[in-house]
């Protein structure tokens, strides 16, 4: 039996117009269509095939505000068996290691879990570090950016793909394990999965309940911060080059003074 921690976030849907907040500079998540990030819907996907291919159960985890629990409900309703939500306003603001020690903590929560999955990056951040940062705090070895994973027994063998080609890999569980775009198709929740969902059950907590301190977390103990900000400025019309028998050079010109060649 396979006992596997599935890390959810929900993120601004990104084909929505997404901005920064303009009194703290962090992300406005009430300004655009909050969804479940999709890296994650792979991580709960490879997940569930874990758990069809033998014996197991599903935790998702996450990390967020109230509206956080339409994210959870998706993974539920694609089969996931139950959820953790830590839901703090402490939390506004907070960078990767301080969400990585509060999902430490909620992790520790599920008691005998063998493997944490979790997607490389998240959309809205792109820090692509909590999983390595969570694998330090809990002691565990890690394998990211993972396009093929088997569990035989007590151990993982995945295929991680990079930019220098493919690495074949195995660790010892429990483990963490960070998947990429190539893991799998997510499968699309049935309705009868929608149905089931809705009694399935999310365990609720504050930081306190997981005994973090909220001087570790938030805006104020982040160890980056966005100082400023500005929105996009609006497209331009472009410089359009009538062809006079010169047409060529009107081009190169251009480009030369925009400092592109």
């Amino acid at each position: 039996m396979t006992n596997i921690v599935v890390l959810v976030k929900q993120v601004p849907d990104t084909y929505s117009e997404r901005k920064l907040n303009g009194s703290d500079h962090t992300l406005d998540r009430e300004s655009a269509d909050a969804v479940l990030d999709e890296i994650n819907e792979k991580a709960v996907e490879e997940a569930l095939k874990i758990k069809e291919a033998g014996e197991g159960e599903v935790t998702v985890i996450s990390v967020g505000p109230d509206r956080a629990t339409d994210a959870i409900r998706k993974a539920l309703s694609m089969g996931a068996d139950k959820a953790i939500h830590v839901s703090d306003e402490a939390l506004h603001g907070s960078d990767a290691i301080a969400t990585a020690k509060v999902l430490a903590a909620a992790i520790g929560k599920v008691e005998g879990f063998d493997l944490v999955i979790a997607g490389n990056e998240s959309s809205d951040g792109r820090g692509g570090a909590v999983p390595a940062i969570l694998a330090e705090l809990l002691g565990l070895p890690q394998v990211t950016y993972v396009r093929e994973l088997t569990v035989d027994g007590s151990t993982i063998k995945a295929t991680r793909e990079t930019e220098d080609g493919l690495t074949h890999l195995e660790a010892s569980l429990p483990a963490i394990v960070s998947v990429g775009e190539k893991i799998n198709e997510p499968r699309y929740p049935s309705f009868k999965g929608i149905m089931a969902a809705k009694k399935k059950p999310v365990e609720t907590f504050t930081i306190a309940d997981l005994g973090v301190d909220a001087g570790e977390v938030g805006l104020a103990n982040a160890w980056s911060q966005v100082t400023e900000s500005a929105p996009k400025p609006p497209r331009t019309a472009g410089e359009k080059v009538e062809d006079e028998g010169d047409g060529g050079t009107k081009v190169a010109e251009y480009l030369v003074g925009q400092k592109l060649i």
